[in-house]
């Protein structure tokens, strides 16, 4: 009796989050940045896809790290362009049939077109000239872009604002 109640309290204090058939898993994001991976690739939840979130989950690479993971979803490649503005050590794998079968780290190009808009309401980007938004990567962690037409300097905050 004494041993089925440990093995009972054991289990009760192990976090299992369960493993998925078909779709993505979007491991080492940025620690506290899960919900808004969530709102950069447009998953609002109302969807009516399975999503498992689990937030400043123990890593013994990065000390502390997010992880989500979408059923039936596999992202495209602007959606893992968007990851990798906001957490640029994610990794996106793959899963079908209970398999991983891909894995790739999101990773940032030295510019990013027309993923997201220039704050700078007199940038030509945003009036009425068919020009697509261009921004060079200052740096990445933590993350400064540059408009290449106006100049102006974006960071983390004003590119999770857009989405």
């Amino acid at each position: 009796m004494e041993r089925d109640s440990y093995s009972h309290q054991n289990t009760e204090k192990e976090l299992r989050v369960r493993k998925i058939k078909d779709g993505t898993v979007i491991d080492h994001i940025t620690p506290g940045n899960a919900l808004n991976v969530l709102k950069i690739v447009g998953i609002t939840g109302k969807e009516g896809m399975i999503i498992s979130i689990a937030m400043n989950v123990p890593s013994k690479k990065a000390g502390l790290k997010d992880v989500v993971k979408v059923e039936n979803r596999e992202l495209d490649p602007e959606q893992i362009n968007r990851i990798a503005l906001i957490s640029p050590n994610a990794t996106i794998n793959i899963i079908r049939d209970y398999e991983v079968i891909a894995k790739d780290k999101v990773s940032l190009k030295d510019q990013i077109q027309d993923v997201i808009k220039c704050l700078n309401p007199n940038c030509i980007t945003n009036g009425n000239e068919p020009v697509k938004s261009l921004f060079r990567i200052i740096q990445t962690n933590p993350i400064y872009i540059r408009c290449e037409y106006c100049d102006r300097i974006m960071e983390y905050d004003d590119i999770v604002k857009q989405f």
